[in-house]
């Protein structure tokens, strides 16, 4: 356990120093692009300069939300904080919506009454290299965000990106004001930009409501499900009513587990603590693992692989595969007919399959 302890401090502080660093950043880039906007007087630089101030608040809220999630669960909160994350990228997609509003109300007057824009090429220096700084920022705290499973430091990463694309629009409507000195072209390009960067909110927002509401996420069942399968041993006769929630980096997964119903308790507590194990491996160690124990039935004699069974009410057909459907689901009485029909099945016949069809076991 020290190792593991050793281990979470060490993710914690990654995660912190990272997020620490686009606060930084931000900071500085928030004056370069204030800079070049107070020059030019252009409406499209202001956009991005207005979107920055959003980065900063972001990126600060998120390293506070880093400190919060990391604490261990307690009375008042026994499943941990780590939805504080979630709650952190819904907050940055509501100031991203906010910011792309306040761009829309600035840029909108000046289709009517366009300023005099001045040192656009300096302007354009400014916010070039602005870009290109937030390009590998943002690179940077995705590939953090990912190997650490931190959601805000991804919605962080996510942000900066699309704040990039939003800079080379600016460049590219800017340079086309410099080129061919039709002014109109900068609130435009200030309005397409806010456009852009409003989807970017709302479907930040989408997602961190998403993870709020503990939508099932597909890719994490798919990993669990297929862990099981590949894990998979005879006296696990079947799983059904999985489920899997995420705070922060932690899972939190539940299923029913089907075993042979003449085991005693040690037996069925050793079958369980097995299959915990197998998916800390795969999501992580401080991954809760709730699992509810079914007895057998004589329904599932037709894929139960178990040797011997004293209890055998007919002959073994055919083993289906596991896969996401079938272990979320509450499947009826299964019979082989059905299996033929809607599962993959490994038809090997077991071992000692002879041997007890010839006992007659009832």
């Amino acid at each position: 356990m020290p190792d593991f302890a050793t281990f979470l401090a060490s993710r914690l502080y990654t995660r912190r120093q990272a997020i620490l660093l686009s606060v930084a950043v931000g900071l500085v880039l928030l004056l370069v692009k204030f800079t070049a906007a107070t020059l030019t007087g252009s409406a499209a630089i202001l956009s991005d300069a207005l979107e920055s101030i959003i980065n900063v608040v972001a990126s600060a809220f998120a390293y506070y939300s880093i400190r919060v999630s990391a604490q261990p669960p307690d009375p008042s909160h026994p499943y941990g904080h780590g939805k504080i994350e979630s709650f952190s990228a819904g907050f940055e997609g509501a100031l991203i919506i906010l910011a792309a509003l306040v761009i829309l109300w600035e840029a909108f007057p000046r289709f009517f009454s366009p300023p005099l824009l001045t040192q656009l090429d300096l302007g354009l220096l400014l916010i070039f290299g602005a870009a290109a700084v937030n390009a590998a920022l943002g690179l940077f705290l995705l590939r953090i965000g990912n190997q650490t499973g931190s959601l805000a430091l991804i919605a962080d990463g996510k942000h900066l990106l699309a704040d990039v694309y939003t800079s080379v629009g600016v460049v590219i409507g800017v340079a086309a004001v410099r080129l061919t000195g039709w002014v109109l072209l900068d609130p435009l390009t200030a309005c397409i930009v806010a456009v852009n960067i409003l989807v970017s909110g709302v479907g930040l927002l989408r997602q961190s409501v998403g993870h709020l509401m503990d939508e099932a996420d597909e890719a994490a069942l798919h990993r669990i499900v297929t862990a099981l399968q590949a894990a998979r041993r005879p006296e696990w006769i079947d799983i059904h009513h999985l489920r899997s929630w995420r705070s922060g980096d932690r899972y939190h997964i539940d299923f029913h587990l089907t075993l042979p119903r003449y085991w005693n308790l040690e037996q069925c507590h050793a079958a369980q603590t097995d299959i915990t194990e197998t998916l800390r491996r795969e999501l992580g160690e401080e991954s809760e693992v709730l699992v509810h124990l079914d007895p057998c039935m004589s329904h599932h004699c037709s894929f139960c692989q178990m040797a011997n069974c004293p209890v055998r009410a007919v002959p073994f057909h055919a083993r289906p595969r596991w896969t996401v459907a079938s272990a979320t689901g509450n499947p009826p009485i299964r019979s082989s007919s059905a299996h033929d029909q809607s599962h993959q099945a490994d038809r090997s016949e077991p071992p000692q399959q002879r041997e007890r069809a010839a006992s007659g076991c009832p």
